[in-house]
């Protein structure tokens, strides 16, 4: 490991929690001399969960073909389901270890079963289907699909139960964030399924305490990405829907609890939400993998759960909603400092939507894979703000690490106007200060960089691939839609056009517009509609 590889590492670890630094080195010593023993049988006799199939997912397995499709990637076994398969990547292999498919439209029982049995009898020889996030996953979605179809079935039932107790013994204290959010729902699905006093209050305990953590003040999910709010709280209504279906345990307190998390993440979904129903590309986010708000909504309304849009606070995102167009502007720090793998280096960063369409958008992802794609899609270039002499504001790297992160040391909200002041090009001597200033026809962005001497500053706009630009004449640009963009500077700008590829999913682009304007210190855009 080289020295600049070293610094980077030792920049991003000192942000870590100790719990994580001590549970990383625990579990790395006891999994390689004191392997925990296993309770492999379960002690209490199992009565079939009430459940009803609240949300479908899209279809991902044909019995037809033997063929699975995931991350929009398709392939087909051609006897045996080899579920360690790795030619299309980790996140691939874990999709098709998570079991999703279960619940797909067109899922039969005897399908169902089938798929079930050929995981057991391939249990010895199991990967990456026996880390904690898989098996949390895979343990709802056998729970659900059982529960749903009233099956009892004991070689099922001791190895789901054989699963959580791997999952007890190896809970992602180490990683946090969402993580050890889906291990405390799965352990409530767990608790049930099996009547067990040791699972549900280790959930509880694990619910309790990070939902109170990661949930913020204005109900956004604390890694500040849509897709990741909309999986975690499709979960969380689960949840809900679990213990209210069910008279086990009988906790008013606990289900008053999720209920009043679950209002206000809604409440801040219904906000950050478009009126066609999309949701900002932030951080990592892309199309087809969660549920959609109008699906979401329509669960939260078969719980019985209100939700009003609400004012943006803590999460750093404000939202402007006008008659003509919605402006989505992040003036926030990038996410929690000691998980911050799902984030980019995108403070500043803004969409648009003009009568209901797409004008101005963040790229989205298109890979986890650690490799120049996820490094160039979380770098500051791919996003709508300003990048200072080709430096990343936050210092993203090996796909899921970051090091030095911008911080937002000012930012103000008032009557028509949003700024803030971030300080992630310290080492270039100078903060970027940005200011939104808008009204029911136009927008103004304000930029500027107080380093003295000459810099080189790029503002870039990424166009969704169905808007067009159509003449750039000067320092001014038109593109479809009616929209004209005018920039304006003190010094000479420069404007830049260039092709992008825009994520509609998980390895699925699109070639778009982007352009970009170089200038010195000042910029002001003036957006009109």
């Amino acid at each position: 490991m080289n020295f600049k590889k070293i610094k980077l590492f030792i920049n991003t670890i000192i942000f870590l929690k100790p719990i994580q630094i001590y549970y990383r080195f625990f579990y790395f010593l006891r999994n390689r001399f004191i392997y925990p023993l296993i309770r492999s049988k379960y002690n209490d006799s199992i009565q079939n969960l009430n459940w009803e199939s609240s949300i479908f997912l899209v279809s991902s397995y044909s019995s037809i073909n033997n063929g699975f499709i995931f991350l929009n990637i398709e392939h087909q076994f051609i006897n045996q389901i080899d579920w360690n398969y790795s030619k299309f990547g980790k996140l691939w292999t874990y999709n098709l270890n998570y079991f999703d498919f279960l619940h797909q439209n067109d899922m039969s029982k005897a399908i169902g079963l089938d798929l079930i049995y050929r995981y057991i009898n391939s249990d010895p020889v199991l990967i990456d289907g026996k880390e904690p996030y898989t098996i949390s996953l895979r343990g709802i979605n056998w729970i659900k699909f059982l529960s749903y179809n009233k099956i009892k079935d004991e070689e099922i039932n001791q190895t789901l139960f054989k699963h959580y107790q791997i999952l007890l013994n190896n809970l992602e204290y180490h990683l946090l964030g969402n993580h050890l959010l889906e291990n405390g729902f799965s352990l409530l699905f767990g608790a049930y399924y099996f009547d067990n006093e040791k699972l549900l209050l280790k959930s509880k305990k694990i619910l309790t305490d990070e939902l109170n953590e990661q949930i913020l003040n204005d109900g956004a999910h604390f890694e500040l990405s849509s897709m990741y709010h909309q999986i975690i709280l499709g979960r969380l209504l689960d949840c809900i829907s679990l213990i209210e279906n069910n008279s086990w345990k009988n906790d008013l307190s606990f289900i008053e609890f999720l209920r009043t998390k679950a209002r206000i993440m809604l409440s801040y979904l219904f906000t950050i939400t478009y009126k066609n129903g999309d949701v900002p590309m932030i951080n990592d986010s892309t199309f087809d993998i969660s549920p959609s708000s109008y699906n979401l909504f329509n669960y939260a309304r078969k719980l019985d759960l209100k939700y009003n849009e609400l004012t943006l606070s803590d999460s750093g995102y404000r939202k402007v909603k006008m008659d003509k167009y919605e402006l989505f502007i992040d003036i926030g720090n990038i996410g929690p400092d000691y998980q911050v793998g799902h984030s980019h280096a995108d403070t500043f960063n803004f969409e648009l939507y003009v009568n209901n369409k797409p004008i101005i958008v963040d790229r989205g992802v298109s890979t986890y894979e650690i490799n120049d794609v996820r490094q160039e899609e979380r770098g500051t270039s791919a996003h709508n703000t300003v990048i200072v002499n080709n430096n990343n504001q936050s210092i993203v790297w090996e796909g899921f690490r970051v090091a030095n992160r911008a911080k937002v040391v000012k930012s103000n909200s008032y009557e028509n106007v949003h700024s803030g002041e971030h300080d992630g090009y310290l080492k270039l001597n100078g903060n970027h200060k940005r200011k939104f200033i808008y009204n029911e026809n136009e927008i103004i962005i304000e930029d500027s960089f107080s380093k003295e001497n000459d810099c080189v500053c790029e503002a870039n706009f990424h166009f969704h691939d169905k808007t067009r630009i159509l003449e750039i004449k000067d320092n001014q640009v038109k593109i479809s839609d009616g929209l004209i963009l005018n920039f304006y500077s003190s010094n000479k700008i420069k404007i830049k056009t260039s092709d992008y590829e825009l994520a509609q999913g998980f390895n699925k682009t699109t070639k778009a517009r982007r352009i970009s304007v170089i200038f010195n210190k000042q910029l002001k855009t003036k957006i009109s509609l």
